[in-house]
């Protein structure tokens, strides 16, 4: 009888096993695909937004988390002094500045137009000449 019951026990103990490993591999998928789809994304935009934080400096152009435009007059350690308006300064923790656009970004632009319109036409001459 003993050996009955343990060639009955043998494939159910196998099916177990095999039901296991596929929970696990299940398992270790969906660890995979949130670490890949929420996890690195979240900590590659919390990197972007201190490296942000720390290069503020002076005259560049901001925007808070409220939605208040302004020009960065001075920067402290943990605080930034916004000019809004001719008279008007506001102080807001570094932490509540959702964008910042560096004063030289807008005058930089065009120039990279031009540059990359005068290195086309050569080109464009050159077949035209082949022509």
């Amino acid at each position: 009888m003993n050996a009955l019951a343990l060639m009955a026990a043998s494939p159910a103990a196998g099916s177990s096993t095999g039901s296991m490993m596929t929970s696990l591999i299940t398992f270790g998928m969906v660890i995979a695909i949130f670490y890949f789809m929420i996890i690195r994304p979240q900590r590659k935009r919390d990197k972007e937004a201190k490296a942000m934080l720390a290069a503020m400096k002076k005259g560049d152009k901001v925007v808070t988390i409220g939605g208040i435009h302004g020009t960065i007059v001075t920067v402290k350690d943990n605080t930034v002094v916004i000019k809004v308006d001719d008279s008007a300064r506001i102080e807001f923790s570094k932490n509540a500045i959702s964008t910042v656009t560096a004063r030289d970004a807008v005058k930089v632009a065009p120039k990279e137009k031009k540059v990359e319109e005068e290195a086309a036409a050569p080109e464009a001459e050159k077949t035209e000449e082949n022509k």
